[in-house]
């Protein structure tokens, strides 16, 4: 039914894309139909198994297919596009219909790989364990309360602690706004829901941060990506997007961006804000590297004292993901929605953890250890950037800080495949479309710093790029 050329230039993956593609839009394989599932697929046709994942990834992001829990892979029923242009068609790639689960099981599938460069997270013992261990201990010797839900916004002394913190960073806002949430995946979830019905136009850094443009995909919404530069933002770009789509909400991270760790400068956080003044626009602004910036920096909501800006960050990159506890803080009315939609979806957040969290976050060593994490972080900045360099890679901006450098290698157009041969050999890469608003093929990858100490990763990538 398909045959696959292993001699053409045209990548494996490619070619079992665009062929399972053409034969749907044949009729050969019909709505509701069973694929062959992803091992079946590999057998059949002499292929990696990682690369039938990464074909089947990318046609279900597209809408060609649907994945099923427990039961496979089905053509997915599409429905006739409408008449007329429609500018970012391709930028939602089937957003109406992606699905999610996909997404979230190919991401943390790879987790046992022994080397993981491309992750999103820090390694353990670069993590507060023993604040998180000396909390847990605390905890258990006090008579606490099991038996209830908790306050719907969550832990009150934790969102005083938050609130004054954030005083700190000349936030000004009530403990009232703040609103605990399981990670900041639930608080930039809660304000897709809160902001954004099907169809609409969203604004979103591009390339960005991976989670969110699936969620908003699954949430029906039209992608505008606005080009990050490696001082910022393109806000000629991003000017031209606002007139062009009249977006209703931008989802940005100016700190220490995913992926490529550009810091927005202060001159480009009071243009934002103009423009979503000018154009009735609101801002999610997405913080969760705040501390692990070793510089104080203005963020758009100190500037904007929450008028327009809804305020995301998280303690899972620094204290503990396993956690999960984030927050976000906005304006008192959407506040409230937005703890609405949380009871709705899940009741309260787990006090528990947010207990937990609150001791760590009080021990008297907590700052020291931020102080080592940030110092740690920029020694491994400078080494990996110096290694992928000296291999003919192109880094998109070094800021020393953070988790991330951005970087493709001449030889290497599509990362995609690239990332398919490194998990054979027990190595997770971060490939470039996964960060792209359209899910296109691209050579750049984002590298984990934290992860990079493996002298067989760069083996691994001199190997690729002398081969391309």
């Amino acid at each position: 039914m398909l045959t696959l050329q292993p001699q053409s230039p045209t990548p494996l993956v490619t070619q079992i894309v665009d062929g399972v593609r053409r034969l749907i839009e044949e009729g050969v394989l019909r709505a509701g139909a069973k694929v062959p599932s992803i091992r079946q697929f590999a057998h059949a046709h002499e292929v990696s198994v990682f690369t039938v994942v990464e074909a089947y990834d990318r046609l279900v992001a597209q809408g060609w297919l649907v994945s099923r829990p427990h039961s496979g892979f089905f053509v997915r029923r599409r429905i006739a596009a409408t008449p007329g242009p429609t500018p970012l068609a391709a930028a939602a790639g089937g957003a109406a219909s992606f699905d999610a689960m996909w997404y979230l099981r190919k991401i943390f599938e790879n987790r046992h790989l022994a080397m993981k460069p491309g992750c999103g997270w820090l390694p353990g013992d670069w993590l507060f364990d023993d604040g998180v261990r000396r909390s847990l201990r605390a905890l258990a010797a006090e008579d606490v309360d099991l038996g209830g839900y908790g306050d719907p916004k969550g832990y009150p002394v934790l969102r005083q602690w938050i609130r004054d913190g954030l005083a700190q960073q000349e936030i000004a806002t009530d403990v009232q706004q703040v609103l605990l949430t399981q990670g900041s995946s639930q608080a930039l979830d809660l304000a897709a829901r809160r902001l954004v019905r099907p169809g609409d136009a969203v604004l979103v850094d591009d390339p960005g941060y991976a989670n969110l443009l699936f969620s908003l995909r699954f949430a029906g919404a039209r992608l505008a990506g606005v080009p990050r530069t490696p001082a910022g933002y393109d806000l000629a770009a991003l000017e031209r997007q606002i007139v062009a789509h009249r977006p209703k909400v931008f989802f940005t991270q100016p700190r220490l961006h995913s992926p490529t760790g550009s810091v927005a400068q202060l001159a480009q956080l009071h243009r934002v804000l103009q423009l979503a003044e000018k154009h009735d626009m609101l801002v999610v602004e997405n913080d969760i590297y705040a501390d692990l910036d070793p510089e104080p920096r203005p963020s758009l909501a100190s500037l904007d004292q929450l008028s327009r800006v809804l305020h995301v960050s998280s303690f899972s990159k620094t204290v503990s993901p396993n956690l999960r506890v984030g927050f976000v803080v906005a304006h008192p009315d959407l506040v409230e929605d937005l703890a609405q939609l949380k009871m709705i979806s899940g009741l309260t957040s787990s006090e528990f953890g947010e207990r937990l969290a609150y001791g760590a976050l009080t021990d008297g060593r907590w700052r020291k250890h931020l102080k080592a994490l940030r110092e740690r972080l920029a020694r491994a900045h400078e080494r990996v950037a110096a290694r992928l360099a000296g291999m003919g890679f192109e880094i998109f901006c070094e800021p020393k800080a953070g988790m991330f450098l951005w970087a493709r290698h001449p030889a290497l157009p599509d990362s995609g495949p690239v990332s398919n041969k490194a998990a054979e050999c027990d190595i997770l890469l971060g490939p470039g479309h996964l960060f792209d608003p359209a899910l296109a093929p691209m050579g750049w990858m984002r590298f984990n710093v934290a992860f990079c100490e493996d002298e067989r990763i760069f083996d691994f990538l001199q190997r690729q790029a002398g081969a391309g």
